[in-house]
């Protein structure tokens, strides 16, 4: 009679959408990431026009992000946590942008994950304080891309993705304990 295998010996499979946001872009990057791999799915940006009232570029950016979700059965969403900005309006603006996303995931039942661009930094390049260069090709090499990932946006969007499936196990262990 063979055992069963342990609990913790399981393969978490999951697809995960990192967002980089923005109004005039926002970056997609979709990953999957299944028995310690990681896989790119899709990428690249949403984009509006400045001449496009804000609304209307709101709900192109919620259209596309709840298309996203549905198309590649997404299983968690992650956003830059950004805490700052020179420009009082752009934080406002960028409040709006993330504000869609979170509800464009809220009524498609995926949990939101948020991380600070030094978190990301560490969890793609080991640094807090990676360059851009160093960031687009340490997730070209752990995704195995022929290239650096572009535009830029997406690039932040795919490490995004790759800094939360780098994560979910210990996020998975500190709910379970701390419940």
């Amino acid at each position: 009679m063979q055992n069963p295998p342990h609990p913790t010996a399981r393969k978490i499979k999951k697809i995960i959408l990192g967002i980089d946001p923005g109004i005039a872009n926002t970056g997609y990057g979709v990953v999957e990431f299944h028995a310690n791999r990681f896989t790119p799915r899709g990428f690249g940006n949403i984009t509006t026009s400045p001449q496009t009232a804000s609304e209307m570029r709101l709900k192109k950016i919620y259209d596309a992000v709840t298309d996203l979700i549905a198309e590649f059965a997404i299983e968690s969403v992650v956003l830059e946590d950004i805490f700052f900005s020179k420009n009082i309006n752009s934080a406002f603006t960028l409040g709006e942008v993330k504000g869609i996303v979170k509800l464009a995931a809220a009524n498609a039942n995926c949990p939101i994950a948020l991380y600070a661009p030094t978190q990301v930094k560490q969890a793609i390049v080991g640094y807090g304080k990676a360059t851009k260069i160093q960031m687009q090709k340490m997730t070209q090499v752990l995704l195995k891309l022929k290239e650096p990932p572009r535009p830029d946006h997406a690039a932040d969007a795919l490490a995004l993705a790759l800094c939360h499936a780098r994560s979910y196990k210990v996020l998975e262990l500190k709910k379970k304990y701390t419940q």
